[in-house]
């Protein structure tokens, strides 16, 4: 049996904030969305063209304060060919929450405090 990763799942407080983030910071699109019949919940899956792999952005209409990410130990990785226009980019943003230049690295952090950690090709 095999299987492949295909997408990780974020419960975000705000969508239309979501989505603008990922679209500037990563250039993450729409895929796909879903939402139900009685409004309570829409999931959009979104993308770039330079992986198959999808975030999928999940907002429940009855959430009515933003999550509490704890200690927020997990994050997802993103590679870049460009590292320092990405650092450049991501530092006039504000949204660069951690930097590690020994190993050469930098989190950023999106609408709803999830990290995202930026890496470059190496």
């Amino acid at each position: 049996m095999k299987f492949k990763v295909v997408h990780n799942c974020i419960n975000v407080f705000d969508l239309d904030k979501s989505m603008t983030f990922y679209e500037e910071a990563l250039g993450m699109a729409e895929v796909r969305r879903i939402t139900a019949e009685d409004g309570s919940f829409i999931l959009v899956f979104i993308a770039n063209e330079n992986s198959e792999h999808q975030i999928e952005l999940t907002w429940l209409r009855d959430k009515k304060e933003p999550y509490n990410l704890g200690d927020n130990e997990m994050h997802i990785g993103f590679r870049t060919d460009d590292y320092e226009s990405a650092y450049a980019k991501h530092k006039e943003m504000g949204c660069i929450c951690y930097e590690n230049p020994s190993m050469g690295i930098y989190f950023i952090a999106d609408p709803d405090g999830y990290w995202l950690e930026i890496i470059p090709t190496r």
